[in-house]
């Protein structure tokens, strides 16, 4: 009998749990990899929307040749609505339109998906959100100039987004222990960056020639990874306790003693009580400001700063989400190293902070220099941010006590994305408003954001650095 190949005697070794672990760990990373594709070009056709349009003709008017020429009005090259001197206020207003709802619909994105099956309440959503994405880019199709019409689809779009992360990281998070989740999530919630990669390369393609496209694109991809959802996805074994109300009373009292009332809702009230949960949440808010401001608005910024049209910019700020990619797996790695979540975040927000404000006086020297400092500022500003999503989240979700109850990670990942997405709603918000009096306010922004999210953590590094030496492991009991 011949001798079997070394390949198979590899793939032979592994038993079934093992296979559904990292068949979940590709499946669900390519899943939320759509998502962040489907949400990027936004940013990529701003710069489309609205136009330098010194270069379009001017008609000479019949009167003396000093008086100034017309531009006339269909000959200007802006898309309506965004032609207008308040453009800046309006992109922003799409960007609110879509982050407010999905802040909103977080909280209870969480609570549904503990009492539906995942993969179910995930595919629904991502079926959805294809709909809405291509929704508005058939708006360039159908010559739709209507800011109402674009709000709407933003809104709706925010909303079934929410389906997604509280789904993936439950699945995720259930099927991988505490030994080395830093690593493990850090390589996995790359996702994040590797969606607006591929999101602005093919948004950069269609921007110029037929920006409708690069909705449509994305919307499509996003609808089928829904379909392969539905048809593959394999969720954890789920341990359905604390059904009754009188045992979610009993689970609130053992979490958070100082509560004395009863609730009736069985999982939020002993979510938010568990030690970190609040300030882990209030140091997203402030991360994510800063993280969705670059995501919505670094190409536009890019193309002011940098003098570039709008495929160079779109592809030149990919190099924020490559910087991202190594800042998230850094930071797993050095929580899981050290056992301190906060401490590690704590650091990487204290760097963040002066190296935005190095960005933005570097972006002016030319190109090599902006290329240098992007991937420094992605990977400070997106590791704490991809650590407490993931790795915090899951320690937290997974918490004894919690009792095994695996869904819950769903409402804590949920308490925590969708307090940070309030942030994520504020900060494009305020970079549409601040820019229109110069780039520099938008920066100060971002660095006493920065700042705010440090101080918040402050009470949990001095307790990690006073518990360490007791019993190795984050603070968050």
């Amino acid at each position: 009998m011949a001798p079997v190949p070394p390949g198979i005697r590899f793939l032979a070794s592994f038993n079934r749990d093992q296979w559904y672990k990292a068949f979940t760990f590709a499946l669900t990373f390519l899943l939320y990899t759509s998502f962040h594709l489907s949400r990027k070009p936004i940013s990529i056709v701003k710069s489309e929307l609205h136009k330098n349009c010194s270069h379009v003709m001017r008609a000479p008017t019949e009167s003396s040749s000093g008086q100034q020429p017309v531009l006339h009005p269909e000959l200007d090259c802006s898309w309506k609505p965004f032609d207008r001197n308040n453009y800046k206020q309006l992109l922003g207003a799409m960007d609110y339109s879509f982050l407010c709802a999905y802040a909103i619909g977080m909280y209870l994105s969480g609570i549904i998906g503990e009492r539906l099956p995942i993969r179910l309440y995930l595919t629904v959503g991502m079926l959805t959100s294809g709909l809405f994405t291509c929704l508005f880019g058939l708006g360039y199709v159908y010559d739709i100039h209507s800011l109402g019409f674009y709000v709407f689809v933003q809104v709706a779009n925010g909303l079934v987004q929410t389906t997604g992360w509280p789904s993936v990281v439950t699945c995720i998070g259930n099927w991988f222990g505490k030994g080395r989740r830093g690593l493990i999530m850090g390589l996995w919630n790359s996702h994040t960056s590797v969606g607006n990669i591929l999101g602005s390369l093919i948004a950069g393609y269609y921007v110029s020639s037929n920006w409708g496209l690069s909705f449509i694109v994305p919307g499509v991809i996003i609808a089928a990874m829904g379909v392969i959802c539905f048809l593959f996805l394999i969720e954890p074994v789920t341990h359905q306790l604390h059904e009754s109300f009188t045992h979610s009373c009993e689970c609130c009292a053992s979490v958070c003693p100082s509560v004395s009332r009863c609730y009736s809702v069985t999982q939020v009230y002993p979510a938010v009580c568990l030690q970190g949960v609040v300030e882990f949440s209030l140091c997203l808010l402030f991360a994510k400001l800063v993280s969705y401001t670059f995501l919505f608005w670094l190409p536009l910024y890019i193309t002011k700063a940098a003098h570039l049209d709008a495929k160079k910019a779109g592809d030149l700020s990919t190099l924020f989400d490559v910087g991202g990619i190594v800042g998230g797996i850094l930071a797993g790695v050095i929580s899981d190293k050290m056992g301190k979540r906060a401490t590690t975040c704590a650091v990487m927000l204290l760097l963040a902070a002066p190296t935005l404000y190095g960005f933005s006086m570097i972006s002016q020297f030319g190109l090599g220099p902006t290329i240098g400092m992007l991937l420094v500022c992605g990977g400070l500003v997106n590791g704490p941010y991809a650590l407490i999503t993931t790795a915090v989240s899951a320690d937290l979700g997974t918490h004894k006590s919690l009792k095994g109850n695996a869904r819950a990670l769903s409402t804590v990942t949920a308490i925590i994305d969708g307090t940070g997405s309030v942030g994520a709603a504020v900060g494009p918000l305020l970079a549409g408003l601040l820019s229109a009096q110069g780039w520099d306010q938008v920066f100060y922004m971002l660095m006493t954001a920065d700042f705010l999210a440090l101080l918040l953590l402050l009470r949990l590094v001095m307790k990690e650095h006073c518990s360490h030496r007791k019993r190795p492991g984050v603070a968050v009991e």
